[in-house]
């Protein structure tokens, strides 16, 4: 019979993935729509853009901050060993998370002659963190592996994820905004759609030659067709974006949504994917979840307040989504 304290630890490593993979899906559109700014032809355009994250893009990251802080506090010994791997990366991803916050206010507040230079900045800081969060993923995966072959995933999924944030926030640029905006949005779905869906199937390829724990637990009879669903739901919402994003008309009837949700669909399904194969560890090939975790006495009043503030952190999110949705208009400071 499984006990209080086997539960617990699975349960904060759920929460912990939630939080991340919330963070992964709602800061990277936000982050797709930085990495796009540099494609809108006017001043408005780029005010529209970031009009459509203002009300969202820093409460969005209050699920990093949640996901970080469940490792800490109930894994602290993995989240030391992730920490020393990563500490370069996550130093980036900091400097590029700063780098918007800054460029977000000053852009809007600063002389009009200043302004180009704070775009440019939010670009800058929107690759840094997407880059340095890709080349996290991938260090993780190969279990923090140095040598070459480890150090050319990393680099792919470097190159992987802001192209998949591309198409996330252009995807949520369909949905918030219309008329020319619009239609280059749509243009520029259709443009990294078929780079960012080759790459995606080249890392999942590569997975299994970094971690040769994926094989077994995907390519063995009867789970390679109890998985099945996973890549064929992804190739199902794959082309579901692209026949959206190349019809026009289709956007124009209401349908743009389409793309967002199906971007949305695979890196959930990516996501459930890799937490199937690394489980049970949580620093591959090191320590399990129930190794890492602290005393079952500590995870419990841990875990009351966890109880409170995560229905807190899901109520505000869904109430601010309800609340400023619609389309975008520039923004303003009045």
């Amino acid at each position: 019979m499984t006990t209080w304290a086997e539960i617990l630890p699975l349960i904060f490593l759920a929460v912990m993935g939630l939080a991340l993979l919330a963070y992964v899906v709602l800061d990277g559109y936000d982050l797709g729509v930085g990495l796009l700014l540099p494609l809108a032809h006017t001043r408005e355009e780029k005010d529209v853009m970031i009009s459509s994250i203002g009300p969202f893009w820093d409460a969005n990251e209050t699920w990093l901050v949640l996901g970080v802080g469940v490792l800490l506090v109930a894994f602290p010994m993995a989240h030391g060993l992730v920490l020393q791997a990563l500490y370069l990366p996550v130093a980036v991803m900091l400097i590029g998370l700063i780098l918007r916050g800054v460029a977000f206010d000053f852009r809007v507040k600063a002389p009009t002659k200043y302004v180009p230079f704070w775009n440019r900045a939010f670009f800058a800081g929107s690759l840094l963190a997407s880059t340095a969060q890709g080349w996290m993923l991938g260090s993780y995966i190969t279990g923090f592996d140095s040598g070459l072959i480890g150090l050319a995933f990393s680099l792919g999924i470097a190159i992987t994820l802001p192209a998949a944030y591309v198409l996330l926030g252009a995807g949520w640029l369909i949905m918030k905004t219309d008329g020319d905006l619009q239609a280059r949005a749509v243009q520029w779905a259709a443009r990294v759609i078929w780079p960012m869906g080759l790459a995606l199937l080249a890392i999942s390829a590569a997975t299994p030659l970094v971690n040769g724990g994926v094989v077994a637990k995907w390519f063995s009879v009867p789970e390679v067709f109890a998985l099945a669903p996973i890549p064929l739901s992804c190739a199902i919402a794959f082309f579901a974006a692209r026949w959206v994003v190349t019809r026009p008309n289709v956007v124009k009837a209401g349908y743009g949504w389409v793309v967002f949700a199906s971007t949305v669909l695979i890196f959930i399904l990516a996501f459930f994917g890799l937490a199937y194969s690394i489980f049970p560890d949580i620093v591959i090939g090191r320590m399990t979840v129930w190794e890492a975790a602290i005393s079952t006495e500590s995870l419990t009043v841990i875990f009351v307040g966890v109880a409170i503030i995560l229905p807190m952190i899901i109520g505000y999110t869904v109430y601010m989504y309800k609340v400023f949705w619609g389309k975008a208009r520039a923004l303003t400071y009045t």
